[in-house]
């Protein structure tokens, strides 16, 4: 006879758990950092990440000491230049293809443009550049991020897959109607979507074996600065200089 312990099924392992909680912990303190518009006590940050303060201190001094995060003088903390170098890393292709172009967009209108990558479930903003004469009335910020079911760069990430390939990848986030007229347009537009006044027109850019990306721009839905037409062609020459500086075909 079998013994209890050999018929008896082991437990089904639960992939929702992560894997290190300490590490997990580790990442949402960033996180709280990156989306907070100042430095952090350390008491909300024990908070936020619903923790004993004891806890979040040894988080905290193991970001330290990898130059991740610092303190200021009151002792508050905030993200540290070494995320800088991480950074540098992500998408460097693409970064530096970009980075031209860009400049070009955001000194040709006096506003924000940036690029836009597909991140889990997210659009998040990979790199930004705004007019030399630091004019934008709108600031797009690098690492901000917003869901696909808003704005430009995420219906023009969505116009780059056809609605089966997007459906596979992302069944809980709908193939939204606008991405199929961005695919006849060559270029997605927003009003007043992620944030209120705020308008935004971007292009798909495919990425050699990557996830689609958008190089966009983003201005006051009141004082758009050229026609909307206009400016989407503009982001389509610039998504496909992207490309070209990325290695893809001249033609394309």
């Amino acid at each position: 006879m079998a013994s209890e312990s050999a018929a008896t099924p082991h437990p089904a392992k639960d992939d929702t758990k992560p894997a290190s909680q300490t590490l997990s912990r580790g990442i949402r303190m960033l996180e709280i950092l990156a989306e907070s518009p100042g430095p952090v006590t350390i008491a909300d940050l024990s908070a936020s990440l619903g923790v004993h303060r004891s806890i979040a201190y040894r988080i905290l001094r193991t970001l330290e000491a990898h130059l991740l995060v610092m303190r200021d003088a009151s002792g508050r903390v905030q993200l540290a230049p070494g995320l800088v170098t991480l950074a540098l890393g992500v998408q460097q292709d693409l970064q530096s293809a970009a980075l031209p172009e860009l400049a070009e967009v955001a000194n040709e209108h006096g506003a924000s443009a940036f690029i836009a990558v597909w991140d889990q479930r997210d659009c998040f903003t990979l790199v930004t550049v705004e007019p030399r004469h630091g004019n934008a009335a709108v600031i797009q910020r690098p690492g901000s991020r917003h869901a696909f079911n808003r704005g430009a760069p995420g219906i023009a990430i969505q116009s780059a897959l056809a609605r089966e390939a997007w459906t596979e990848r992302m069944p809980d986030e709908p193939y939204r109607e606008a991405a199929v007229e961005a695919r006849d347009l060559g270029y997605s537009i927003s009003r007043d979507e992620v944030i209120p006044g705020v308008s935004a027109v971007a292009a798909p850019i495919q990425v050699p074996n990557q996830l689609p990306a958008a190089v966009a721009m983003v201005y006051p839905t009141a004082s758009p600065p050229a026609e909307t037409a206009a400016l989407g062609n503009r982001m389509i020459r610039a998504a496909r200089a992207i490309e070209r500086g990325l290695g893809a075909a001249p033609g394309r």
